[in-house]
C-alpha cells in the first residue's frame, strides 16, 4: 500500500554546517581546503557558518601579497561568498586583536565575535569541520 506524502516529507533537511578556520593562509593547504568545503557545503543548499580564529584571520587581512612565496592570493577567492549565499562569516575578535588586526583590515565582511558566541555556533550546528 502507497502512502500519501506531504512535499515538505520528501525535502532533504537543511543541516546546519559550521566550518572553523584556524590555519594562516600560506604555507600548507587546510586554509584553502576549508574555503572549498564551505563553497561546496553552499552549493548543496546547507546553511553555512565561516569562522575565522588563531591564525585563520590572517586568511581576511586585506594587502596580502602571496606572489612573493610564489603562492595564489587566497583572499581573492573570498569574494565569491555572497555568490554562493555564504552570509554567516564570522571572526573571532580576540584571534584579531592578538594580531593587531581590526573589522578595517579585513578583506570580506565578517561578523565579530566573542569566543561564546562561537560556541553558541558550535553548540547549534549539526555538524562542525575544525581545520
Amino acid at each position: 500500500m502507497h502512502e500519501s506524502m506531504n512535499d515538505s516529507a520528501n525535502q532533504p533537511q537543511r543541516k546546519i554546517l559550521t566550518f572553523i578556520s584556524r590555519k594562516s593562509p600560506y604555507g600548507q593547504s587546510h586554509a584553502k581546503a576549508c574555503l572549498d568545503m564551505v563553497l561546496s557545503a553552499a552549493v548543496f543548499d546547507q546553511q553555512v557558518n565561516y569562522v575565522f580564529m588563531d591564525d585563520g584571520v590572517l586568511q581576511l587581512r586585506r594587502g596580502q601579497e602571496p606572489a612573493a612565496i610564489d603562492s595564489k592570493n587566497l583572499s581573492a577567492a573570498f569574494s565569491a561568498l555572497p555568490l554562493y549565499e555564504v552570509n554567516n562569516v564570522y571572526v573571532d575578535t580576540q584571534s584579531m586583536q592578538d594580531r593587531g588586526m581590526s573589522t578595517e583590515d579585513l578583506v570580506v565582511e565578517a561578523k565579530p565575535c566573542t569566543a561564546g558566541h562561537i560556541a553558541s555556533l558550535i553548540r547549534q550546528s549539526d555538524v562542525v569541520f575544525n581545520l
